[in-house]
C-alpha cells in the first residue's frame, strides 16, 4: 500500500459536527456506572478486530491513564489463552465484545450472552452491549474516513 492509500480521506466530524455530538452522547450514557478500566479493554479489544490504528492508540492511552498495566495491554489480542491475567468478569465481557464485533455466525451466540450475563447486573449489561456497539461504530468512522492515530 502506498502512502496515498493511507491518507486521511475526510475529516467527518467537521464536516457533520451534529454526528460527533451525538456519538459522544452516547458514547457517554453507554460506559455510565461501568468500570473505566474495563471499557477500555473492550474498546481496545474492538479496535484490534477491526483493524482501527486511530482508536487503538487513543484507548491504549486511555487504558493506561486509568491505570491499566503494560501486560494486560500486550496480551488483550490474546486474551483465552492469557489464564489468570483477566477477571472471569473481563473475560465474559471480551468474549460479548468478540462476538457482537464480528458476527461470524450473524448472531451472538446463547452461551456467550449468558456468560455475560452472570457477571453483569441488567443495566450494567445493556450498557456494556451499548459500549461495543458505540465503539464499533467509532471505529468503522475512523477506518473509513482514515483518522490518523496519535491526533485526536
Amino acid at each position: 500500500m502506498t502512502a496515498e492509500e493511507h491518507s486521511p480521506r475526510m475529516d467527518l466530524f467537521h464536516v457533520a459536527p451534529d454526528v460527533y455530538q451525538a456519538m459522544s452522547a452516547l458514547e457517554r450514557a453507554a460506559k455510565k456506572g461501568l468500570d473505566p478500566v474495563l471499557t477500555e479493554l473492550v474498546k481496545i479489544r474492538a479496535s484490534q478486530l477491526n483493524h482501527c490504528a486511530f482508536c487503538l492508540d487513543m484507548h491504549v492511552r486511555d487504558a493506561r491513564a486509568a491505570g491499566e498495566t503494560e501486560e494486560r495491554v500486550y496480551l488483550l489480542s490474546a486474551w483465552e489463552e492469557a489464564a489468570g491475567v483477566y477477571t472471569e468478569r473481563e473475560r465474559a465481557a471480551l468474549a460479548l465484545t468478540e462476538a457482537v464485533t464480528v458476527l461470524t455466525d450473524g448472531f451472538v451466540p446463547d452461551a456467550v450472552y449468558e456468560r455475560a450475563a452472570e457477571h453483569f447486573s441488567e443495566d450494567e449489561l445493556a450498557r456494556l452491549i451499548s459500549v461495543i456497539l458505540t465503539i464499533n461504530s467509532w471505529n468503522r468512522i475512523a477506518v473509513t474516513t482514515r483518522m490518523v492515530p496519535g491526533r485526536r
